[in-house]
Parts: C-alpha cells; structure tokens; sequence
C-alpha cells in the first residue's frame, strides 16, 4: 500500500493543527491549575504579611507594596 504524496501532506497538517489543539487545553487547565493552588497576591495577603513581621500596615502602605507588585509582572 502506497501513499500518496498529497495524503502524506494532508496527514502533516492534521496532525499539526491537532497538536496544536490538544496543546491548547492541556496548557490551560495547568495554568487554571496553577492560579487555583497559587492564587495572584492581594491586599489582605499583604496585610497579613506585615502583621507577621510585627507591623501594622497602613494604607497607604499596603497600595504601594500592590503597585509594585503589579508594576513587576
């Protein structure tokens, strides 16, 4: 059994945009994964990041520390 040479490009093709397909869910269920176990940080993670190191945070504080973060990514 031969194949021909526009089948063999066909299966080439297929193949590709089928990988590219599965690639596409299996990278957002682990990046919907991720962000379920490592939620982004928020005020109240910042806040409580003050209090353990004995601090009591102001607000102004707090906004500054979420602009950096922010400013980071």
């Amino acid at each position: 059994m031969e194949i021909e040479v526009w089948q063999l490009i066909l299966y080439i093709v297929l193949a590709l945009i089928g990988g590219g397909v599965a690639g596409f869910f299996i990278s957002k269920s682990l990046f919907t994964k991720q962000l379920k176990e490592n939620p982004p940080i928020n005020e109240k993670m910042i806040r409580a990041m003050f209090r353990s190191m004995g601090r009591n945070p102001s607000e102004k504080q707090v906004r500054e520390v979420m602009r950096n973060v922010n400013n980071q990514r």
